[in-house]
């Protein structure tokens, strides 16, 4: 049966070049009113590449990405910025203002972005720091808390505008794995009771096959699978079964391209060394 949920977020054909390098390959995917969609994928493969489109902070070589409807790449500044006001991001390292109390980070968005008043801030504020068990912990300062609060702090100010997107980098990296679990269920819970989308990036597969709906796979820029949690955990890709069980794979060598390189670097350098040398007194 298919699934008639919205779709939130549209990825159609997505091929993006840092110089002439090509990071991200015809990648396509949706997600769904009310799914965890988790990206995961080995280092550099192109995972924090593709959150970026999805906030529209890069601008793919060709493709398209839609969010909530709209085209990021080529909506008006004005549709983006409004565009942002219904999506929350929590950046790996919580990205906290040091100089601002918790409430104030929290408080942020509201007052950049409407124009309630400060008691009703005041109490959006202390509703989310519930929502995220750090109630009361408002007037303390970023360097105040563990790693794992500072965690939730970051959730908290990403959903204190009630989006309805999430997105969601390393939830749970440098954290103990009961502090990640406990990071994983407020992520459920969010989506439970707020009815969000949520997208996560992450590299712990713990965390993915916890909290996802779906699993986007990426390898060198491709999409090895987009699946349910068990599809992928049976998958008879090589590649992916790599991944999961953290095997090494060897690396194939093309002697041309191996010997190219040499030659290119020994190449470049004997050019500045003629260039030192016309430059000598």
């Amino acid at each position: 049966m298919s699934d008639t949920r919205r779709v939130t977020v549209e990825v159609r054909r997505l091929n993006t070049h840092y110089g002439t390098r090509q990071i991200l390959k015809d990648v396509s995917l949706d997600v769904r009113e009310g799914e965890i969609m988790v990206i995961m994928g080995g280092s550099g493969s192109g995972k924090s590449t593709l959150l970026n489109h999805l906030l529209g902070l890069l601008r793919p070589t060709s493709g398209t990405v839609k969010v909530l409807g709209k085209d990021i790449n080529t909506a008006s500044a004005l549709d983006v910025q409004e565009l942002r006001t219904r999506m929350g991001v929590a950046f790996q390292s919580g990205a906290l203002f040091s100089s601002m109390s918790v409430g104030d980070n929290i408080a942020l968005p509201l007052r950049e972005h409407t124009r309630l008043d400060a008691m009703t801030i005041g109490i959006m504020t202390r509703l989310k720091l519930e929502v995220v068990s750090l109630a009361g912990f408002e007037d303390l300062m970023p360097s105040e808390l563990s790693g794992g609060m500072i965690k939730r702090a970051a959730l908290a100010r990403a959903i204190v505008m009630d989006p309805k997107l999430l997105f969601c980098d390393e939830p749970s990296a440098g954290l103990d794995p009961v502090v990640a679990s406990s990071i994983d269920d407020l992520i459920l819970r969010l989506r439970d009771a707020m009815g969000m989308s949520i997208v996560v990036v992450t590299h712990d597969l713990d965390s993915a096959f916890k909290i996802a709906d779906r699993i986007c796979v990426l390898d060198q820029g491709d999409v090895l699978a987009l699946d349910t949690v068990a599809a992928i955990r049976n998958s008879p890709n090589e590649r992916i079964q790599n991944l999961l069980n953290r095997r090494t794979e060897e690396a194939e060598v093309d002697p041309d391209a191996y010997l190219r390189r040499l030659l290119g670097e020994r190449a470049r350098q004997d050019g500045e060394d003629d260039s030192q040398q016309r430059h000598l007194p």
